[in-house]
């Protein structure tokens, strides 16, 4: 009987051992039994084990990854000066339609725009057009999901449509002030926002300084 007990015993655990083999598979991963059962689980290695921790850390982000706002408004005031016949001018900006997108940002801090304008004027019967690019730096995070951002930019603009005698590039300025709140309507939020807006014209004489608001949705994605 004694002979038989250490004969069974000496048979399970060889048995056990072999059921606790590794074998490699293909895709980089390692499959391990833990039992005389045959009962088994894979343990992802290399590459596998990277991929699956890269896709955890994406799935985890909070706010989404892109952010996307598109944006109408108006001017509560406006000033120009030396620009066209007269030495001023007030209340002449129109309108002002915008998107803009992260394109960057410093993790917990602040975020990086690239905001694009098409602004509209009215002298009389001139009519200037603009397209504005600016690059913003808005701080907090948007990542953050706090509803208020302050921030400021400097670009260029092209003028399409401008006074004769004119410069048809200008600097751009902006400070800006605002409140977004995110995921509404799923994906889609909701933005308002005022400020400072501005330029130089940079081949003439001529200055706009202006006061805006602006309301649009925001998309986080």
């Amino acid at each position: 009987m004694f002979k038989i007990l250490v004969s069974f015993s000496f048979l399970f655990l060889m048995g056990n051992s072999v059921f606790a083999q590794r074998v490699e598979v293909g895709n980089g991963e390692v499959e391990q039994t833990n039992d005389w059962r045959g009962r088994a689980k894979k343990i992802p290695t290399g590459r596998a084990a990277a991929s699956k921790y890269m896709n955890r850390k994406v799935a985890g982000v909070d706010g989404g990854s892109r952010y996307l706002a598109l944006h109408i408004g108006g001017f509560a005031n406006s000033q120009a000066y030396r620009w066209g016949e007269e030495d001023s001018w007030n209340d002449k900006a129109k309108t002002n339609l915008g998107v803009t997108y992260r394109v960057g940002e410093w993790s917990q801090s602040m975020d990086n725009f690239f905001r694009a304008e098409l602004l509209s004027y009215s002298f009389d019967d001139k009519k200037p057009l603009k397209l504005s690019f600016m690059p913003i730096i808005s701080f907090p995070d948007s990542r953050s999901k706090f509803p208020l951002y302050f921030g400021a930019g400097v670009g260029g603009g092209v003028f399409l449509k401008q006074v004769s005698g004119e410069s048809s590039i200008s600097l751009d300025y902006a400070l800006v002030i605002g409140a977004r709140f995110f995921d509404v309507f799923e994906s889609a939020g909701l933005l308002f926002e005022t400020g400072l807006k501005g330029h130089v014209h940079l081949l003439s004489s001529g200055q706009f300084n202006s006061t805006y608001v602006s309301a649009g949705t925001v998309f986080a994605f």
